[in-house]
């Protein structure tokens, strides 16, 4: 904690919010923007733009004060890749007007957000992106395809890696900007996925218009602007604070405790096996976000997303397993589009199918295998041929 803010100061400045906006009489988003305006929001941030310049872990007082007095929350799963994504990003390369006007409706939820990178020809490798931006006075146009974009459906921004100089190397040549959902050569269109939603979206720009100063980063600077948001989205992923037994691991355990008719011997010591596994990966995400509190998110966060994903699968597999022929049923096919993923409040048919996704959102975990191999264990790196060739000589 800062010396210029104890503990109790931090108690003191949460209690005066909520006796300044009762949250039982106040409406919902005037007290979320009186909470960011109090330095409440995210206490890590800088003064001035919902923080105190506190360390991260100093956020648990203010929550736990909060929740105690039955204040509202801003639907952190609904807005999730604003916060976890688009927010430490344009904290890090956004400049001050920027900062001033995205990061306040972000955090209180008025304005949604979406993230444009993966491609067709460009999913695990990044990189080889080639939606265009050509300059076209104070302005870009960007004419392209983007493809798995959870939220483009209900955004109103979205943060996007161009491709602006197709005659360097590919990861030379890219640039990051903020893209307005709702100009007129932005189209969504829904994607069904296996489990029957269509959570995921295809966005096709065809010359979106993106003024200079929705620029994040000088130009020619995308692709280490990108990984300040990639870093971000894996933690944000397989890194959050949960209790013992939340996710995955709980609906199983739940289920095992509760229907003792169908456990097996075998089926206890995988139960087991995976429990254990499940909350070694708890602690060490508790370990990771006290590293985070001194520091940015580092490589480390891709082992955290790399277990996350794995443990998933193989609980919902488990579950399914337990449950024979019960464990098949998914009567809910209907073409939804749902504005968060409900993991553990749906069929364990549900949870089967949507977990296989796990391991290709925010990463694959091919692609995270050799993050974690070369920059945390510091093995050699994979041979790669085109490093040095410029992107349009590249084979598509």
């Amino acid at each position: 904690m800062s010396p210029a803010v104890t503990v109790d100061e931090l108690r003191r400045r949460t209690q005066e919010l909520l006796k300044a906006h009762d949250p039982q009489a106040t409406d919902r988003l005037e007290f979320l923007r009186a909470r960011f305006d109090a330095g409440l929001a995210w206490v890590h941030f800088p003064e001035g733009l919902g923080g105190l310049g506190l360390p991260r872990a100093a956020q648990a007082t203010v929550d736990a004060e909060l929740e105690a007095a039955g204040a509202p929350d801003n639907e952190p799963g609904r807005i999730g890749i604003g916060l976890g994504m688009a927010a430490p990003t344009i904290l890090r390369y956004g400049t001050d007007a920027q900062k001033r006007r995205f990061l306040r409706p972000l955090w209180t939820g008025e304005e949604v957000w979406c993230q444009l990178f993966s491609e067709p020809g460009a999913g695990s490798d990044l990189a080889a992106a080639g939606a265009r931006a050509r300059r076209d006075g104070d302005d870009w146009l960007v004419t392209g395809q983007k493809v798995w974009t959870s939220s483009a459906h209900n955004a109103r921004w979205a943060i996007l890696l161009t491709r602006t100089d197709p005659d360097v190397p590919k990861h030379q040549g890219m640039t990051y900007f903020v893209c307005d959902m709702t100009d007129p050569g932005v189209e969504v269109r829904p994607l069904r996925q296996i489990t029957g939603e269509a959570e995921f979206n295809e966005v096709f720009l065809t010359d979106a218009r993106i003024p200079d100063t929705h620029r994040l980063g000088d130009v020619g600077e995308g692709w280490q602007v990108a990984q300040t948001t990639l870093m971000n989205e894996r933690v944000a992923i397989g890194g959050r604070a949960a209790p013992r037994e939340a996710g995955m691991v709980g609906v199983v355990a739940q289920t095992w405790r509760e229907r003792p008719e169908l456990r097996t011997h075998e089926l206890h010591d995988r139960l087991l096996r995976l429990w254990v596994e499940w909350e070694a990966l708890r602690l060490a995400g508790d370990r990771l976000r006290q590293q985070l509190a001194v520091g940015a998110p580092g490589p480390e966060g891709s082992a955290m997303k790399l277990g996350f994903a794995s443990l998933s699968q193989r609980l919902s597999a488990l579950e399914v397993e337990l449950l024979a022929d019960e464990g098949l049923r998914y009567d809910d096919w209907t073409l939804r589009r749902p504005e968060t993923v409900d993991f553990t409040g749906r069929e364990a048919g549900y949870r089967y199918l949507r977990a296989k996704g796990n391991s290709i959102e925010g990463g694959t975990s091919e692609i995270l295998r050799n993050i974690i191999a070369e920059r945390v264990l510091g093995l050699p790196s994979e041979p790669r041929v085109d490093k040095d060739i410029p992107w349009k000589d590249l084979p598509r």
